[in-house]
């Protein structure tokens, strides 16, 4: 696999659309999110809230000592969890009552994120399809560490858009 996308110095992109008009852009880039620092304050909240407590995660100073990465590093599902944060910023979509998160596709974590690194994700339009009741967006997503050869994350993402429901008559 290739690294994260050359983007030192790029500003983020991020699009302002319509469910409708996300088809135009298949197939490509459409949202860059912000750099966002994952401290060990994040890692530690992680581990407490999911129980994955293991050292290389949460004792800073055992990992500078046994730990190949040289000090603790995110879990993987950490990385994966903030995608939801990251589309947010990258790619608005007008129109929506509900975004639902629908599942990923294929996930991997080609490259540990250290506490302390900065973050970010590219958004693309891998596919779109209508479903019942919305539209499902296939978004293929990059997380790129800052300063980095390789991505923390690459995964297949779906997330399905609902139109507004009509307020209930009385």
């Amino acid at each position: 696999m290739q690294g994260a996308p050359s983007s030192e110095g790029k500003s983020p992109i991020s699009l302002a659309t319509t469910v409708e008009r996300l088809k135009d852009s298949l197939g490509r880039e459409v949202g860059l999110s912000d750099w966002f620092c994952l401290s060990q304050g994040h890692i530690d909240r992680f581990a407490e809230a999911t129980g994955d407590r293991q050292w290389i995660h949460v004792s800073p100073q055992r990992a500078e000592r046994e730990s190949p990465y040289g000090g603790t590093v995110a879990h993987g599902f950490l990385t994966l969890a903030l995608l939801s944060r990251f589309l947010r910023e990258a790619v608005q979509i007008d129109g929506v009552g509900m975004a639902v998160n629908y599942g990923l596709n294929r996930v991997r974590f080609p490259s540990p994120v250290r506490a302390g690194s900065k973050i970010r994700a590219h958004f693309a339009i891998a596919s779109l399809k209508d479903v019942p009741g919305g539209v499902e967006v296939l978004f293929s997503v990059v997380v790129e560490i800052q300063n980095a050869d390789k991505p923390a994350c690459v995964a297949e993402w779906l997330v399905r858009y609902c139109p507004p429901q009509a307020a209930p008559s009385r």
